[in-house]
């Protein structure tokens, strides 16, 4: 059964005292209107966005989504999300999930209402789609040149790469150009020939006994499920590294992986066209640690 819940946070300042924050919230109708029409997210994707996997009612990585929340803040100039609120916000929409099963809580902040005041910041909670297949069979990608340099974050910040914002127009339109080609979903690689991310995942390669991802330098979008299994992998006494990694790497990988908070592992059967080995056992034991809970 579809379920989904709302809240609406009256956004704290960082260093507002408060440890209660339960008079800041406000729960609405999920399905009725909430926003006004001058509301800059909706204009101008004016914001920035969280989505928290839940498993059996507890929310997953929270610590290094909320780290990201305040990281993607400072990129775009917003206030500093009040971290104890924000924790507390989660908790309650955490609270409104089913004990068995997955789901994902949206975290939205946004610049708020042209001319306006405040911010605008709101939580959601809703039943994750069925992944049990991708996770198991996986999914073929394609690489899409991004449209810049591997350098062009470092020489060009204001274009916010490396925010996890709510423009995600771009995104959306190279998983529908994936599929137009024939595949499931994208590698986005620079102009200048290294690979990046995939639209809404982090990139794991295997290669030998070594666990590879590229490194945050491009513009990259550090990936909360990432980070959680590459502490998993260095537990078990894997190899595991950030590399500035070559297009050509990857027709090379012993395997490949996109993570991310809802899907989790996801193994890649093929890269434009080219098949690639599948590890089904050892995808199958990424997931069991991704659906335990974890802070």
């Amino acid at each position: 059964m579809a379920w989904r819940f709302a809240l609406v946070i009256d956004p704290a300042a960082s260093d507002d005292p408060r440890t209660d924050f339960a008079e800041t919230f406000r729960v609405i109708d999920a399905s009725a209107p909430a926003l006004s029409v001058g509301e800059l997210s909706t204009q101008r994707g004016d914001g920035i966005f969280e989505s928290v996997g839940v498993v059996d009612g507890h929310a997953q990585e929270l610590i290094a989504h909320l780290d990201r929340l305040a990281h993607s803040a400072a990129l775009c100039d917003l206030p500093v999300p009040h971290r104890e609120q924000w924790r507390q916000a989660v908790e309650v929409a955490a609270a409104h999930c089913p004990a068995d099963g997955e789901g994902v809580i949206k975290l939205v902040l946004s610049r708020g209402i042209e001319h306006g005041p405040t911010p605008t910041a709101w939580v959601t909670a809703a039943a994750a789609a069925d992944n049990s297949g991708v996770r198991e069979h996986g999914i073929r990608v394609v690489t899409l040149d991004r449209g810049y340099a591997i350098d062009t974050p470092a020489r060009a910040p204001w274009l916010l790469l490396g925010a996890k914002t709510l423009s995600y127009a771009v995104n959306m339109a190279a998983i529908r150009e994936a599929k137009r080609r024939g595949a499931d979903d994208a590698i986005f690689v620079s102009s200048d020939g290294f690979v990046l991310e995939a639209p809404t995942a982090s990139l794991v390669l295997r290669q030998g006994d070594r666990f590879v991802t590229p490194a945050p330098n491009g513009g990259i979008l550090h990936g909360t499920t990432q980070l959680s299994l590459f502490e998993h992998l260095a537990d078990l006494g894997h190899e595991t590294a950030y590399e500035t990694i070559p297009v050509s790497a990857l027709a090379t990988a012993d395997a490949a992986w996109l993570l991310s908070s809802v899907r989790l592992a996801v193994p890649v059967t093929a890269i434009d066209g080219a098949e690639l080995p599948v590890d089904g056992e050892l995808t199958a034991s990424f997931n069991r640690y991704l659906l335990s809970p974890r802070a």
